[in-house]
């Protein structure tokens, strides 16, 4: 039965979120201030989940979907709202997570760092391939692939990719990967752009054997014939992890390369590097302000990846030690720097956990400590260790609000007081917010 609710809130993922008597209800597609009819679907102890029929009385925000398989496609959840309310919104998530989950107060909370021309941002496509050669986003909350022509958060050279490599796939007759039988050979289509219009595509298999590899390349060529580097990756395991271990260059280089500020990254395959390079430069120049550097400090970088911010901080400083479990990150952390003619950066694989432990047992202090980690956040041992390090600021470069806030209270029981924190929109449209927070020795 149609119910009328009115939304209060987004939730953490953007689904309007409203009550009905005393019961949280969720609605995916409803905004703040919204009337709206919805049929409750799914009924827990605490909270519902309910389809959206009709807008009632709509929004001021409400905006009209730019991309018209908004209403199937699952990867951006927000484009019926205006980008100054995202903006809003995505600081009220970092308000929220502070007050309610880190139970701190007194916080300066910064306006989100939004960008001029929030569309085509995306360095980095990756898109799955299925049944009829079908290439594109995932539904909503499944598997079922969207076949996608172009994407308005994609680098336009992406769409170029993703129509070529599905014209000659279906020339070749590649087979698609079927993730229940686990047959077929094509998993899925990744392109990466760089600067001076370097861009790499990658063809993620099932298989090492490549059916008309030599066949497939030279069309592919002909297609696109600018192209910098084509590769392979194969990827056997049967899960949805979407990159496997070994990696074979098909053609050109091994690398692609990206500017953020006035340093080149070369960027492999199997790479992590920001997928918006734009407001990368602006998520990194918040953490170096907020670091407040003289120019004599030792930097602890942890959870460095393929050492970005590291690298962004070392000409500043007097030395960084960056420390990453992955190994081939770590590599092209290496690399990164001595392109960079960086000397003062050293890199170190291993755990987070047990590095920085053994950074401290062996003497070694740093004034700052910067943190990025994954969306789980640190572990409380890291935590620990940093404050018995007893640096003066700490930075906590954060994707997942929820985290940044469990952690931020976290280290003021060991004694650093949140001062600032400012989110940065990495990824208009979505649901996402990066954000910088500076901790101080209170």
């Amino acid at each position: 039965m149609p119910q009328l609710i009115k939304i209060h809130s987004l939730g953490s993922s953007g689904e309007g979120v409203g009550k009905l008597d005393e019961l949280i209800i969720f609605v995916e597609g409803a905004l703040p201030g919204e009337e709206i009819l919805a049929e409750i679907q799914t009924h827990k102890k605490n909270y519902a989940v309910a389809k959206l029929l009709e807008v009632v009385k709509p929004s001021p925000e409400r905006t009209e979907p730019f991309c018209p398989l908004y209403n199937d496609c699952g990867g951006c959840q927000l484009q019926n709202l205006s980008y100054s309310a995202q903006l809003k919104w995505k600081r009220q998530q970092i308000v929220d997570a502070v007050e309610r989950i880190g139970k701190i107060n007194g916080v300066e909370i910064l306006n989100a760092l939004g960008m001029d021309n929030p569309l085509r941002y995306r360095n980095k496509m990756q898109f799955p391939v299925g049944k009829n050669l079908k290439i594109g986003c995932y539904a909503r909350g499944s598997h079922k692939i969207i076949d996608t022509s172009s994407c308005m958060i994609q680098n336009a050279k992406n769409d170029e990719i993703l129509a070529a490599v599905r014209k000659i796939a279906t020339k070749f007759n590649l087979q698609p990967y079927n993730e229940d039988t686990h047959k077929g050979f094509l998993r899925h289509v990744m392109g990466r752009v760089g600067y001076n219009g370097e861009f790499m595509i990658v063809l993620v298999t099932a298989t090492k054997n490549f059916p008309n590899e030599k066949n497939f390349i030279r069309a592919l060529l002909k297609e696109i014939p600018n192209v910098t580097s084509i590769q392979q990756n194969v990827q056997t395991f049967h899960n949805n992890v979407i990159l496997g271990r070994d990696t074979k260059i098909l053609y050109g280089k091994p690398t692609i390369h990206d500017k953020i500020g006035e340093l080149t990254f070369n960027i492999s395959a199997r790479s992590f590097f920001q997928v918006n390079t734009a407001q990368a430069e602006i998520l990194y120049k918040t953490a170096l302000d907020f670091a407040e550097i003289r120019g004599n400090e030792l930097i602890i970088d942890a959870y460095c990846g393929t050492g970005t911010i590291s690298l962004f901080m070392a000409k500043k400083v007097r030395k960084v030690i960056g420390i990453e479990v992955v190994s081939s990150a770590i590599s092209d952390a290496i690399k990164n720097s001595r392109q960079n003619h960086i000397k003062n950066a050293e890199f170190i694989v291993g755990d987070a956990v047990k590095v920085i432990p053994k950074l401290f047992n062996d003497g070694i202090y740093a004034e700052i400590v910067i943190v990025d980690p994954p969306r789980a956040g640190c572990d409380k041992k890291v935590l620990e260790t940093f404050a018995a390090m007893n640096p003066e600021r700490i930075i906590y470069v954060s994707c997942n609000p929820a985290t940044l806030a469990r952690d931020l209270k976290i280290l003021d029981d060991f004694g650093y007081k949140t001062k600032k924190i400012q989110p940065v929109d990495m990824f208009p449209f979505t649901s996402h917010v990066e954000s910088v927070a500076q901790l101080v020795k209170s």
